[in-house]
């Protein structure tokens, strides 16, 4: 019987440097806009508790108006009504409350405009904005207007 050959292994290619791996980054700023309700601030103050139906009924068709637009086009279009703000320029109370929600490593918020004074906060997971707070009257980062 002939002796078993053994194979020769098999000569190792030397790794194309020029090639890098590359992910293809998500856009996110190309989505629509979706919402988490988990974190509703239902006291004070800036809790959602203090609406009645009918304004209820107004909040949900502005919010599904938004649903038609692109991150990008409610925050970098549209930035001077809807766009993030640091927690430091929030006020005392919303950083207070950011601290008691276990929020504080949070850095910015992001800010809906639905009318003169109305605004929602919430925080931004990719396209889900994490809604917490409702402020009618522009309070949780109250703006100083120019030449006033």
């Amino acid at each position: 019987m002939a002796a078993p050959k053994h194979k020769q292994p098999s000569v190792l290619k030397e790794p194309i440097v020029s090639k890098t791996p590359r992910a293809n980054p998500i856009d996110w700023w190309s989505f629509n806009p979706a919402w988490r309700i988990s974190r509703l601030e239902v006291q004070d103050p800036f809790g959602w508790h203090v609406l009645d139906e009918r304004a209820v009924h107004e909040i949900r068709q502005k919010l599904a108006n938004f649903e038609r637009l692109t991150l990008h086009e409610i925050f970098v279009r549209d930035r001077k009504y809807n766009h993030p703000v640091e927690v430091q320029d929030l006020c005392a109370n919303a950083q207070r409350r950011l601290v008691e929600l276990r929020l504080e490593d949070v850095e910015h918020l992001y800010t809906l405009r639905l009318s003169g004074t109305e605004r929602v906060w919430g925080i931004l997971d990719a396209n889900v904005l994490i809604l917490l707070w409702w402020d009618p009257h522009h309070e949780v980062c109250p703006s100083e207007k120019k030449h006033t």
